[in-house]
């Protein structure tokens, strides 16, 4: 297949390659003084001109490859899945890089230049992108715009805490959850590029298994961590679906959303909790400010309870691009392994693939 692929590319490189030489003697025919000559020229200006018609009148349609899908995502994880599963056949652009925090970002001008140029755009959903909300709305009565997290069965979300009518959005931070997105990103892709979809398909299982094995990875090593260790700390609420998914307590000092405040009462029983269960380890967050979280290692200081930063997670977007942790499954896997070695368990020096670029 690749072959016939690259086969039909040498022709057209070798039919553009007689447009170019038939632009070049037309524009630097003007040079040739001779009568002669210049007859020659425009003779061989016409023949090449005719032959690059009949090669390209003899070429199967087939030759003439499809320009990738234009895709926009908003968060890094659905730029990885559209990446994952759509292969050479898209061109993804992601909104939101490192250290962004979704709840808070709001498009800008180029980005909304780049959603309008595109064949798919893809948002989370589930009120993720709060401040973008109205405005995907809107354009979803021009462009195709799907919220693909919208496609996650309500029976297994979580309810959110400050809204009666809406869920928690952080379904990546369970692989078993996050399978559907991926189905849902390849449904949309399929949709908007139907001629792939057994490459789309073909794509997906094999990234469908990825995440199956970060699945299972998982589950071997947080359940080494000691039962009442099994307590995870952050800045915010968004490892929900983690915790029920391995079993662990999940207390963040803000709620789902990081646009909600961190009151004096929260991280004073927060302190409370961390003395008299005698926790040892506290993780901040890579896109959420560490400043409630000191705050709350310095009030379990001050009643004389030693507790420390058991590392920085990955909470609501990924590690640098180009970087396994740049990946949805690097992601993952280092916040998995983090979370176990810190409270107690023996991990992977580097991971579940040794991949991770920090030794632990």
């Amino acid at each position: 297949m690749w072959q016939i692929f690259f086969d039909q590319m040498d022709k057209i490189s070798a039919f553009l390659r007689i447009i170019r030489n038939c632009v070049d003697l037309v524009e630097n025919g003007s040079h040739i003084h001779s009568q002669e000559v210049t007859g020659l020229g425009s003779d061989m200006i016409r023949r090449s001109f005719f032959a690059a018609l009949a090669f390209a009148a003899a070429m199967p349609l087939t030759a003439w490859a499809e320009a990738p899908l234009k895709v926009v995502a908003t968060t890094g994880m659905i730029a990885d899945a559209a990446r994952q599963v759509g292969g050479d056949q898209v061109e993804v652009k992601g909104l939101m890089g490192p250290g962004v925090d979704p709840h808070a970002y709001r498009q800008t001008r180029s980005d909304i230049v780049a959603m309008t140029r595109a064949d798919l755009i893809l948002w989370h959903g589930l009120y993720l992108e709060a401040q973008m909300e109205e405005f995907f709305h809107d354009l979803g009565r021009k462009r195709t715009v799907v919220a693909v997290a919208e496609g996650v069965e309500k029976s297994k979300l979580r309810a959110h805490d400050d809204y009666a009518d809406k869920y928690d959005p952080h379904v990546w931070m369970s692989p078993v959850l996050w399978r559907d997105v991926v189905v849902e990103v390849q449904k949309a892709l399929t949709e908007a590029r139907p001629e792939e979809a057994d490459i789309f398909a073909a794509n997906a299982q094999v990234h469908l298994a990825e995440i199956d094995q970060l699945a299972a990875y998982g589950k071997q090593v947080l359940a080494a961590v000691p039962e009442n260790n099994r307590v995870l700390v952050t800045a915010h609420d968004a490892f929900g679906y983690f915790g029920a998914e391995y079993g662990y307590e999940v207390l963040g000092i803000q709620g789902i959303s990081t646009q909600s405040e961190a009151g004096l009462n929260r991280i004073g029983t927060l302190v409370d909790t961390l003395v008299d269960r005698k926790l040892t380890a506290v993780f901040v967050e890579s896109s959420v400010s560490d400043r409630s979280m000191r705050a709350l290692i310095e009030g379990a200081d001050a009643k004389g309870h030693d507790i420390g930063i058991g590392g920085e997670l990955y909470s609501d977007a990924m590690g640098e691009p180009g970087t396994y942790e740049g990946t949805y499954v690097g992601m993952l896997d280092h916040n998995i392994t983090v979370i176990a070695g810190a409270l107690g368990a023996d991990v992977p020096d580097r991971g579940m693939s040794g991949k991770l670029s920090a030794g632990f």
